[in-house]
């Protein structure tokens, strides 16, 4: 792993959007600085914190200019930017619309929805917003078919979710897995393409960073 020099140092902790980017940047085979920010002691919500990033989340990279970059997603970018290879947002027209498209698709049917359940479900984020266990349960019940839309959408063959490439797409849509398992919502069985792609993924040396 290569350390990025004036690249910035980035706030990460426990979390999905931590993980998304350090699975990004091992697939990049590059490091950054990390200041580890504690969430169980509440470390996001202190004043010093909250002056990089208003909503108490992480991460957040801090640039060596004193810019900030928040959101997962948007880091990411950057770092592509800085290293293009490999090209984990598409390479070509085509490719970086799929990415683009299957990324979305991942946060909004497949990462909403395990996030709500967790939300609106879990203690340790009761001090965070207004819970409503009955919307949490309607997730959960959800989620399964979720799940059995993305085991249809592939069933054209291919070994990841925008095509034959991996991308920050299945990044995204596999940490969901992640987090459906630590908040007892697994991705359910009898899915034979999900989970091929699954194992395909989680046998990266990227997904044990």
């Amino acid at each position: 792993m290569r350390q990025l020099t004036n690249a910035g140092r980035l706030h990460c902790g426990i979390g999905p959007n931590s993980y998304r980017v350090r699975i990004f940047m091992a697939e990049k085979g590059i490091d950054l600085p990390r200041v580890e920010v504690d969430l169980m002691t509440g470390e996001h919500r202190r004043p010093d914190f909250l002056r990089l990033n208003s909503l108490g989340q992480i991460p957040v990279l801090e640039l060596d200019d004193g810019s900030v970059i928040t959101e997962s997603i948007a880091i990411c970018r950057y770092l592509d930017a800085l290293e293009p290879e490999p090209p984990l947002f598409g390479a070509g027209p085509k490719e970086r619309g799929l990415v683009e498209m299957w990324n979305r698709r991942a946060e909004i049917e497949l990462f909403g929805t395990v996030g709500n359940i967790a939300l609106h479900s879990h203690a340790m984020f009761a001090n965070r917003l207004t819970q409503f266990p009955a919307f949490a349960e309607t997730e959960r019940a959800a989620a399964p078919r979720k799940w059995a839309w993305l085991e249809r959408e592939m069933a054209d063959g291919r070994p990841f979710l925008a095509g034959e490439h991996f991308s920050v797409a299945d990044i995204t849509a596999a940490v969901v897995s992640w987090l459906g398992d630590f908040f007892g919502v697994p991705v359910p069985p009898s899915l034979p393409r999900v989970e091929a792609w699954l194992e395909r993924v989680r046998s990266r040396p990227s997904w044990s960073v």
